[in-house]
Formats: C-alpha cells, structure tokens, sequence
C-alpha cells in the first residue's frame, strides 16, 4: 500500500508517521495542505499536531485546506483515510466521521500511554489485530469523543467503534478512560470502513528504541487493508 501523510500548518507528528511507515517498508508519499494531487496513495493519513494553532476548534480551519477537497472525494469513492488526533478532529469537522472531539473532562492537556483494545470484530481494521490491550501514547487537550444516542447506537450495532480505552488488562472503567470519551471511545469507522479515525498516536509507538511497539502492529493492519 503507498501512503500520503498530509503536513498542514502546525502539523508536529507528519515526520514521526512517515518514519514510522518507511521503517515498515512501505512507500510515503508526503502531502501538502495546499495541494490538490493525492499522487495516486492508496491510503491517506491526517497526522497529529495542531493544524492551524488550534485558534477556532481543533481542526475546524484544516477543514478547508485545498488538499480537504479531494481527501473528502476520495473517501467518497472508497479511498482509505485515516485521521490520528488532529486529524481525527479533522475528519469530524469535515463530515467525513460522526460525531465531535470536545475538551477533555479534567480541561488539562494530557500526554501518556493508555491502553486502547480492539472493539468490534467486524471493523476492517481490527481483522489485522489481536484481541488484546495496546499501549499507544496520547497527546490531546480535545480527545473527549462525543455523539448523540442514535449516532452512539449505530456505532455500536453496525461494529464501527475501532477502539477503546482499557487498562492494561483490557478492563474498561472511569479509571482508565483518560479524557472522558462517550463509552470509552478511542476510535472509531465510517458505515463504509474506509474512513478511520483515532485520538492515540500508534507511530509514537513503533520504535525498538522506545521499548514499544505495539503501534507498529496498527499501521501492518491498516497497509493489510488493501
């Protein structure tokens, strides 16, 4: 699978997922906000940061960037995209996943390994994985996942909810749900599955010299997608 990883204005986590995805072997090609070409990438990634300085509501000025236009259509015609924390904020303000990112419950930054564990056998996504907890940093002050009950529901009854916050054993509780996300949500899918969005940053987790990684067994999973 050949990758875009699209860089907008205060975008600080595009060179740690190119890395992460080239130390996988797998062919980046690397995207700027203002271009319109997806140069033919098979999947295209919305890396972390603060798009914009954050200065309205996380993502809600990257919307509008021209690379956004053909993001949104070619995620309309199927095309795998995936947005990680900023760009998972994004993907909700451009329509192309329901619901929205709020502040989180404590109102503080929060920056930490968490555990996340798949949450529907049905998503995509989650065939490439086991069914065990991953330690995968967060770095967000607006990763409180929101929706309204019939967005809740379909999520959960159509297997759109990718992952969720756990603790190292894979229990759920308030403990362990880091910033007050609606049934624990860390991730989740479009009705299609093409569409993917997620607040931990897996290519903050793929590095031996880190002693962890748990993320890189994400991005095989998402590549294995194809």
């Amino acid at each position: 699978m050949k990758f875009g990883v699209i860089t907008f204005p205060g975008s600080n986590c595009d060179q740690d997922m190119i890395l992460a995805l080239e130390r996988l072997d797998y062919q980046v090609n690397k995207l700027w906000h203002k271009d319109t070409d997806l140069q033919d990438s098979d999947c295209v990634i919305l890396p972390g940061g603060f798009s914009y300085g954050d200065y309205l509501r996380s993502g809600a000025i990257a919307r509008f960037s021209p690379i956004m236009d053909s993001v949104v259509r070619f995620a309309q015609k199927g095309g795998y995209v995936l947005g990680v924390c900023n760009g998972f904020q994004i993907l909700t303000e451009a329509g192309l996943l329901p619901g929205v990112l709020r502040r989180n419950a404590n109102t503080k930054f929060i920056c930490k390994n968490v555990y996340i564990k798949p949450a529907s056998a049905q998503a995509g996504l989650n065939r490439g994985l086991e069914d065990k907890p991953y330690c995968i940093p967060i770095a967000h002050g607006e990763g409180n996942y929101y929706c309204d009950d019939d967005t809740l529901a379909a999520l959960e009854d159509q297997g759109n909810i990718l992952f969720r916050y756990t603790d190292a054993e894979g229990n759920t509780s308030d403990a362990s749900n880091p910033n007050g996300a609606i049934h624990h949500i860390a991730g989740i899918q479009n009705s299609n599955g093409n569409v993917m969005g997620m607040m931990p940053h897996p290519e903050r987790a793929s590095d031996p010299i880190l002693n962890n990684t748990d993320g890189s067994f994400i991005l095989r999973a998402l590549a294995a997608l194809q």
